[in-house]
């Protein structure tokens, strides 16, 4: 054997070595689309792998040391279901549209294999028998639970994110502060680039408020339009998940594989889905679009005045990419209709409901858990108020009636107003912050809750919204643009949120978290 080729061989395999190393360093996980991971796989500079094995690297160094805690469990198949998707690829089969796309999930929907607490201890060792509706159709499309995310205990807070289960998350920005809640692990996690994106749920503002406090793309669907089969519930009428992410091109992405009909959701309607959500991504989307802006969710007496100056900036802005701006657009009998609607403690009933679709269900009764103390400290009031009601009578059917939505006379009045005078002003959305106050400092997450405007409007009608970044404080948290639509105009207010974003790129990633 030549000795000098065998040399000459081993110092162009190192370079060859050198130069795969290079290559897969230009790859960046900050800010990562979809898009970028798997053209990224296709042009060969990184395997899926890599990409996955990256982002784990990426919450084992920065998650618990930079005192985020967004994460709770990390999948211990992620690695081989990459391995897997990078032999499909060498075999030439065609890919999914989501294929390789590492994906950060809310600690309340089932997932196969993994432990789902819904942020309580009680359930700490709880593995679901299967995967809820969404996280099925994630899967099928190829993308990979790469982790699931630390949340407000049973998604009782939209102040803060604090479970029993796992503790508290922090504002990825700074940690001083909370994410809200209760989607806030799956906020900061997705804001850090813990993953490509995320998931999340929303009983009154579980999805847009960590979003707007994260500079994300945050989408609460019209109810019906997607299932919440498998995802632990709050408020069954009110209750619905979807996408968290850091630009709208990817929340529409995982928007057109999670809706759509499901027989197992009572709320779950056939036939209103848009055919493909990522046609509406159009940069030129708010030429000629009308927008109403609610003032009334806007000039609070204790609105914060820097919030208000971004939220001018955001019509400004809004009517420069082509919008008209009709100001003070208002809902007839809106404070009204919103006071008598009022709140449904059916907690205890609706878990009464998901603990039996669980194989060995550690308790059926919420209520055993409430007299047991396992609860966070931050929990007990809520947990007092959400346990009210009887465990296994239908909220419609107690001695004072809990309607569910869409029987509801007064949410229906409401929703009927809102597209009158929306039709009345001819307006094609409605605009106001999502918060109008600053994320509240991390040990005041309860006293210092203020302005909080998702809780009003969205959730009692049914209407779909989206959150999308609009600015920064000076003391560098994010604030959110908040846009409402009629019933089923998702794809509408996804084509409006992504010529907003193309038109103002607001969105930076946190400090303190590059590549490693």
């Amino acid at each position: 054997m030549n000795k000098c080729k065998s040399a000459q061989s081993i110092v162009i395999a190192l370079l060859s070595s050198v130069s795969c190393i290079a290559t897969a360093q230009q790859f960046s996980f900050v800010e990562a689309t979809i898009s970028d991971v798997q053209s990224a796989i296709l042009s060969n500079d990184m395997t899926c792998q890599e990409i996955v094995e990256g982002y784990i690297a990426r919450i084992n160094s920065y998650d618990q040391s930079r005192g985020i805690n967004a994460i709770t469990e990390i999948n211990p198949s992620a690695v081989d279901i990459a391995n897997a998707i990078d032999q499909s690829i060498a075999r030439g089969e065609e890919q999914p549209e989501l294929f390789c796309a590492p994906l950060l999930i809310k600690d309340n929907f089932d997932t196969a294999g993994m432990v789902t607490t819904g942020g309580s201890i009680a359930l700490k060792d709880s593995i679901p028998p299967d995967d809820a509706f969404m996280i099925r159709k994630l899967k099928e499309a190829g993308a990979i639970v790469l982790a699931k995310t630390n949340m407000a205990e049973w998604a009782f807070s939209p102040r803060q994110s604090v479970s029993s289960s796992y503790g508290r998350t922090a504002n990825a920005y700074d940690t001083g502060y909370v994410p809200a809640g209760s989607s806030g692990g799956t906020a900061s996690g997705v804001a850090a680039s813990f993953g490509v994106a995320g998931m999340g749920s929303d009983t009154g503002n579980s999805i847009r408020g960590p979003s707007s406090h994260l500079a994300l793309f945050g989408i609460r669907s019209t109810i019906g339009l997607t299932s919440r089969d498998g995802v632990i519930p709050l408020s069954f009428d009110r209750d619905i998940a979807g996408p968290m992410t850091r630009t709208v091109e990817d929340g529409a992405r995982l928007f057109n594989v999670v809706a759509g009909y499901d027989r197992a959701d009572a709320l779950s309607l056939p036939l209103r889905r848009e055919l493909n959500y990522l046609d509406f991504l159009n940069v030129d989307g708010l030429e000629g679009k009308r927008i109403g802006v609610f003032r009334l969710l806007v000039d609070h007496e204790d609105a914060d005045p820097e919030i208000k100056e971004i939220f001018f900036r955001a019509l400004e802005d809004l009517q420069a990419a082509g919008a008209t701006i009709i100001d003070n657009f208002a809902i007839t009998d809106f404070e009204a209709l919103s006071e008598a609607i009022g709140g449904c403690p059916r907690f205890r009933y609706d878990m009464w409901q998901y603990l039996q679709t669980l194989d060995n269900p550690p308790f059926l009764d919420v209520n055993e858990v409430l007299e047991a103390g396992d609860y966070a400290p931050e929990s007990e009031q809520s947990f007092r108020y959400f346990s009210q009601g009887p465990l296994d009578i239908p909220p419609d059917e107690w001695e004072e009636p809990c309607i569910t939505w869409p029987n509801h006379p007064e949410r229906n009045q409401l929703l009927g107003n809102t597209i009158v005078d929306m039709n009345g002003a001819m307006v094609d959305a409605i605009v106001f912050p999502s918060w109008s106050n600053p994320p509240a400092r991390i040990d005041r997450g309860r006293e210092d809750y203020n302005g909080d405007n998702n809780q009003l409007l969205v959730p009692d009608t049914g209407l779909p919204a989206v959150t999308v970044p609009m600015g920064f404080l000076e003391i560098g948290l994010p604030v959110g643009l908040q846009i409402v639509g009629r019933p089923f105009t998702e794809g509408l207010l996804i084509e409006l949120a992504y010529a907003y974003e193309q038109y103002t790129q607001h969105r930076r990633p946190p400090a303190g978290f590059p590549d490693l």
